[in-house]
């Protein structure tokens, strides 16, 4: 009975991260850094069941991954989703931004694309999304989201960032995404801004989840007052 209760603790401060990605891991192990929790990854458990991210909105996505993985593992998991709309196309790329260009396409040939889709179109109003999930096994999660708006550029700029940051221009600073330092862009970006109010409610989302789990748990059955009879009459 000992050995359950303390499990049931343990697993109240233990998350997973739905990625394999190490800096998104390092990342956030530093952002709750300060916090009582083990924060764990894909990696840590070996081979999983990919989710399947058939979501028409990040949100949609961002779920599917959190709750796949808190399901299959049975422990809180979190996972985010990310991308680009622009105006001119419909919002497009949108949740396809990863594979714009066609499945296991490059940053470059996604940039591409996205350059040559706007050929010619004024209106190059854009915005980053992201939302993160925060889930139980159960089904229930809390979610996170932040945007940042800009304007796709006509060309790349800037040798930093990854994905579509070297055509993203962000107008208060006035560069790319790719040229910000990574110190600023964690300010300012959709990402950056998700994280830190994720920070700011983590105590909240602790108790939170600790409620959840303690709800999904069975309550370990009483046999003390067994204790002592004889059953071999």
């Amino acid at each position: 009975r000992k050995d359950s209760e303390r499990k049931r603790k343990k697993m109240f401060n233990l998350v997973v991260l739905a990625t394999g990605n190490q800096n998104k891991v390092k990342e956030f192990k530093e952002l709750i850094s300060d916090f009582p929790v083990e924060v764990k990854c894909l990696s840590d458990f070996g081979p999983l069941p990919p989710a399947v991210e058939d979501g028409l909105t990040f949100d949609e996505n961002a779920y599917k991954k959190a709750h796949h993985v808190a399901k299959v593992l049975g422990i809180p998991a979190i996972a985010d989703d990310s991308g680009l709309s622009v105006k001119a196309l419909n919002g497009g790329p949108g949740v396809f931004s990863a594979r714009y260009a066609g499945e296991g396409a490059s940053d470059k040939e996604n940039c591409e694309k996205l350059l040559n889709n706007l050929n010619g179109i004024e209106d190059r109003d854009a915005f980053f999304t992201c939302v993160l999930s925060i889930a139980v096994p159960s089904g229930p999660a809390l979610t996170y989201e932040a945007t940042c708006n800009g304007t796709i550029l006509e060309s790349p700029r800037g040798e930093g960032g990854f994905g579509y940051d070297p055509v993203f221009y962000y107008k208060p600073l006035g560069k790319t995404f790719a040229e910000l330092s990574f110190e600023e862009k964690n300010e300012v970006s959709h990402r950056g801004k998700v994280l830190a109010e994720v920070k700011n409610e983590f105590d909240k989302i602790m108790v939170w989840l600790k409620q959840r789990m303690i709800e999904e748990m069975p309550e370990q059955p009483d046999h003390s007052e067994f204790e002592g009879n004889d059953w071999s009459e």
